[in-house]
């Protein structure tokens, strides 16, 4: 659509953020002027300043962090040095924003809809019944199941992928002129991820709403932005038209960027793979009476990674429950080492509990922000293995060292005082702790930028060399599966659709779900996205997909 005039416009802006008695620039001097109905991209690696950009244009600085030069204009109003009341009143109203999870921004007390109905209510804008009625529309618009119903749940009884989009339509409740959009696809399974971004779009366009999308994600940029900017260490290096930044960028770390990702795995041979670590027999599990794995079995080899991959709903993180004992199977068996395993954790003794870790998707909310390193890495250590005094600094040490953050810098720092990439790698360092032989990696690089993403995998590869650990990987990222599996799992509404070495399964020709997985996967082409949906709805008007989960 036709730009408006320019409803955003932020000068020389520059924010500062306190590490203990000094104050140290996060952002030095950022310009930018974004117009009604545009969709403007920031781009860059971890600790750029994206999402410290994105909450200053709604005139929000997080704790710690103060505005120290510079202004935000917002509609000619300064917010920066506006009063509370100022900045509040527009925020929800005519600024929204949707965090990167979901699951950590919803109040688990609250139903869905009431979340929902609280700001078009207290902003005078409507009813009760009007915003309940609102949602209903706007659920059926990101194509929730269940419209009518759904908003009744309690966060908890939704899918990530269902909670996602409840957020965007949640930001939309109150119809505003800007939205921030802080990486709200990375939680999405790239079938459900071409449902919000084509959703987000068509949004913005309908309401003529602008929009500032943070994203690590140079595909998915791409498809959304009208412009991009490339962040790195506070600064701006390159602002230009999507299209001109995707063929010609100008600057040396911008080509950079787009050429990340070429890691690839050494390929194991199949005879190495050997009797199985862990593996799943004719399992069948179930919340209540609803069959959500449906007969599922699966070997995990020791030295080797199996990617399991599928749509939100499909049964990834069920397998990883089941195999931690934390959903006990209604049929079927687990084993390791050729041993039956006690279906509830309850009942596995600490040795067995030891050898099964996992490391999580969302380090911010898997690491208690309140303890340190030291006591972060230090408990396992302690459980398991009995570790105390000097034995258990020491170990502290080396996991830290192994994980490659410097022990004497890091040790006692808390979770809030390192960047994503390195809280993600405190996760690894807990997980080996144990001293496991089997480790589920939950979308362990989905919220990672992906030069962070990168190195991250490559730690895991190289730990697994050293250590012949068994990998189970549940991710949504094909480009992750290629770097990083041996072998690949394919599922759907609890069943495996497809399962083999991965030149198998990523090669053609596929199952009808496994090509559908593979064709949703974004291109750096601005034009990917409206293709794919033309080829998929034909003549159809709306720009959502059927049958999301």
């Amino acid at each position: 659509m036709e730009r408006g005039d320019i409803l955003l416009r932020i000068r020389d802006l520059k924010i500062e953020g306190r590490v203990e008695d000094s104050w140290l620039p996060i952002l030095k001097g950022i310009n930018l002027e974004l117009r009604r109905g545009e969709v403007l991209g920031l781009i860059g690696e971890s600790g750029a300043g994206k999402s410290t950009l994105g909450l200053a244009a709604m005139g929000f600085v997080r704790d710690g962090c103060r505005f120290s030069g510079g202004t935000v204009e917002f509609e000619g109003q300064e917010l920066t040095t506006a009063h509370r009341s100022v900045r509040r009143s527009l925020r929800s109203s005519d600024i929204a924003y949707v965090a990167q999870s979901a699951a950590a921004s919803f109040n688990p007390a609250h139903k869905l809809v009431d979340q929902y109905a609280e700001f078009p209510v207290l902003r005078g804008r409507m009813t009760q019944a009007e915003a309940r009625a609102d949602a209903a529309k706007m659920y059926a618009r990101l194509q929730l199941p269940d419209p009518n119903g759904i908003g009744f749940r309690y966060p908890h009884q939704v899918s990530g992928g269902q909670l996602q989009r409840a957020m965007t339509a949640m930001a939309m409740s109150c119809r505003p002129k800007l939205i921030i959009f802080d990486e709200p696809t990375t939680a999405l399974d790239v079938t459900t991820q071409i449902e919000v971004l084509a959703a987000i779009r068509e949004v913005v366009a309908e309401f003529g709403t602008a929009a500032i999308y943070v994203t690590h994600d140079l595909a998915i940029v791409s498809q959304m932005a009208d412009r991009v900017m490339v962040l790195r260490y506070g600064e701006m290096v390159e602002l230009a038209e999507t299209r001109q930044m995707l063929t010609t960028p100008t600057e040396d770390y911008t080509r950079s960027l787009w050429a990340v990702r070429s890691f690839r795995a050494p390929v194991k041979a199949e005879a190495a793979k050997g009797a199985p670590l862990i593996s799943l027999r004719d399992v069948t599990a179930s919340y209540g009476k609803v069959d959500v794995l449906s007969d599922i079995s699966i070997d995990f080899h020791a030295g080797r990674t199996v990617a399991v991959v599928g749509e939100s709903g499909s049964g990834k993180s069920t397998v990883a429950r089941v195999l931690t004992g934390l959903l006990p199977p209604r049929r079927g068996e687990v084993s390791f080492d050729g041993a039956a395993l006690p279906k509830v954790v309850d009942q596995r003794s600490k040795d067995q509990l030891r050898h099964v870790q996992m490391i999580y998707q969302m380090a911010d909310t898997a690491l208690n922000p309140k303890q340190r390193l030291r006591k972060i890495i230090g408990r396992p250590l302690a459980f398991y293995l009995g570790l105390s005094g000097r034995a258990l600094e020491d170990r502290i040490r080396d996991l830290l060292a192994e994980i490659e953050l410097d022990p004497d810098t890091f040790i006692d720092r808390f979770p809030s005082e390192l960047s994503g990439g390195q809280k993600q790698r405190v996760g690894i360092a807990r997980a080996l702790a144990a001293d496991p032989r089997f480790i589920i990696c939950d979308e362990v690089t989905s919220a990672l930028d992906q030069l962070v993403a990168e190195g991250i995998l490559r730690l895991l590869v190289n730990l697994q060399n050293e250590r012949g650990l068994g990998y189970m990987f549940i991710t949504h990222d094909i480009a992750t599966v290629e770097a990083i599996a041996d072998d690949v799992v394919v599922m759907q509404h609890g069943r495996v659709v497809e399962a083999g070495r991965k030149e198998d399964v990523l090669s053609p020709p596929h199952e009808p779900y496994t090509e559908l997985l593979l064709s949703s996967v974004p291109e750096m082409d601005p034009d990917w996205l409206t293709r794919v949906l033309d080829q998929r709805q034909g003549a159809r008007a709306s720009p959502i997909l059927p049958g999301s989960t």
